[in-house]
């Protein structure tokens, strides 16, 4: 169960991620305000730490794998709690 919820967190940093870029993207375009570099890169940085924890979460059964997945989910309430707070 914690490897599955770990696993639907990593996925969600990577659509915020790619909807923020798109966002980013459209408001670069129109001028119009919109979410920051910072916001942008921090966002990328935590959905590729975050899989690659869940990777290794997912290949991993032992005590590795677990802290692994504690992990993603430290991540996510890192990343939503700096930015989204």
């Amino acid at each position: 169960m914690l490897r599955g919820c770990s696993g639907a967190l990593a996925g969600g940093l990577v659509m915020l991620a790619v909807l923020l870029l798109a966002g980013w993207l459209l408001t670069t375009r129109t001028g119009s305000a919109g979410p920051g570099t910072g916001m942008l890169l921090g966002h990328w940085l935590a959905a590729v730490v975050a899989v690659a924890a869940q990777v290794v979460a997912d290949h991993r059964v032992d005590r590795t794998g677990t802290l692994a997945a504690l992990g993603v989910l430290g991540v996510g309430a890192a990343t939503l709690g700096t930015y989204w707070l």
